[in-house]
């Protein structure tokens, strides 16, 4: 199953018998809140998601945006009527980081049919599919979280893996090589880690992922390949879902590290290095 849907492949199946179950995860980093915009206009039929309390926990040692609790995860998905055995598709703004966020999420937790619409909500009005300000009511869903699906990552996890795998670090080049750090406290990157800007999975200027074909040639190039142990790591474990998507997109499973660089500097005790080559 692709992990991507376009926005013609979607309206097509919400003209169908068994249309999917739309979240809406607008977000941006230091606001606004995505609630005001989603009330302002939603593709009809989605339910908004709240990245910061209801798709991770409280910010801390574990990193900005840790694993939320699974009960007020679980919760906010029946909520939205997520049900084990209907489809569900995530959107955001259109840079696409929050909705991989819930994406990656939904299927750690054992969702076995997640996509997220490529280009999110610009796509979608691009297409020429029309907006609602309806108050969605959706019937409760049933979803229960059976974490495990996919592989997982711990800070000393990560470091093994830059040892003995290819680990991507999806921010900025200038992030990884220790020239600025903006959020964190420390500025660098974990030893052994490979560069691989998140910004390099979508189209030059775009919010749409470039094909599968590219993307593997991209990743190879990292030594991401199908038959590598991959893990991914960035600020704080929402830019990272989105390589772990690319990747998926582009056929290599891969781990996330969800507490990411805010965790690992947490610890003054963590080796940090800087410059443009892994260390």
């Amino acid at each position: 199953m692709n992990a991507i849907i376009t926005a013609t492949e979607l309206a097509s199946e919400l003209a169908g018998g068994t249309p999917p179950v739309l979240l809406d995860v607008r977000y941006q980093l230091g606001g606004p809140p995505g609630r005001p915009v989603y009330e302002a206009g939603h593709l009809p039929g989605a339910v908004y998601v709240d990245l910061d309390s209801e798709l991770a926990g409280a910010p801390g040692p574990a990193g900005r945006h840790p694993l939320p609790d699974l009960d007020v995860f679980a919760g906010a998905m029946r909520a939205a009527g997520v049900r084990a055995d209907r489809p569900v598709v995530v959107y955001d703004g259109g840079q696409g980081w929050a909705a991989a966020r819930a994406w990656w999420l939904l299927r750690w937790s054992g969702h076995p049919d997640v996509r997220v619409l490529d280009g999110g909500l610009a796509a979608w009005q691009a297409a020429g599919e029309g907006l609602s300000t309806d108050k969605e009511d959706p019937q409760a869903g049933d979803f229960t979280p059976a974490p495990g699906a996919l592989p997982l990552l711990t800070a000393d996890g990560a470091a093994a893996l830059a040892r003995r795998g290819v680990l991507l670090d999806a921010r900025a080049g200038e992030r990884y090589r220790g020239e600025v750090e903006p959020i964190d406290p420390v500025a660098g990157h974990i030893p052994g880690a490979v560069s691989a800007p998140t910004t390099e999975n979508v189209a030059a200027g775009g919010t749409v992922f470039r094909d599968a074909a590219e993307l593997a040639e991209r990743f190879a190039t990292l030594g991401a390949t199908a038959d590598a142990e991959v893990g991914v790591y960035c600020g704080s474990g929402v830019s990272a879902a989105h390589q772990v998507l690319a990747l998926a997109v582009a056929g290599v499973p891969a781990a996330l590290y969800v507490g990411s660089w805010s965790e690992w500097t947490a610890d003054p005790a963590r080796p940090v290095a800087t410059g443009p080559q892994p260390g």
